[in-house]
């Protein structure tokens, strides 16, 4: 799963809470479908957490101390 990316790791985890949502499946099948699910979960969780440590690195001030601040897409503008 570490090849895969965080967009298609989150579609596909996506499809299962769907397929386990509305189809009649058996309960082997559905337990298989949530252990896909939780280690899909924990990829995606991981992968955020990467990229939020990149961007903390990336709003450093100039002391070296980290800024903490809230993404706001309306700042640029």
């Amino acid at each position: 799963m570490k090849e895969m990316k965080f967009e298609n790791a989150l579609a596909k985890l996506e499809k299962l809470v769907e397929e386990l949502e509305g189809e009649e499946v058996s309960l082997e099948e559905s337990l298989k479908k949530f252990e896909e699910g939780i280690n899909l979960v924990r990829f995606c969780t991981k992968k955020l957490e990467e990229v939020e440590k990149k961007i903390e690195i990336l709003v450093k001030e100039k002391e070296g101390k980290t800024k903490k601040k809230p993404f706001s897409p309306d700042e640029d503008k």
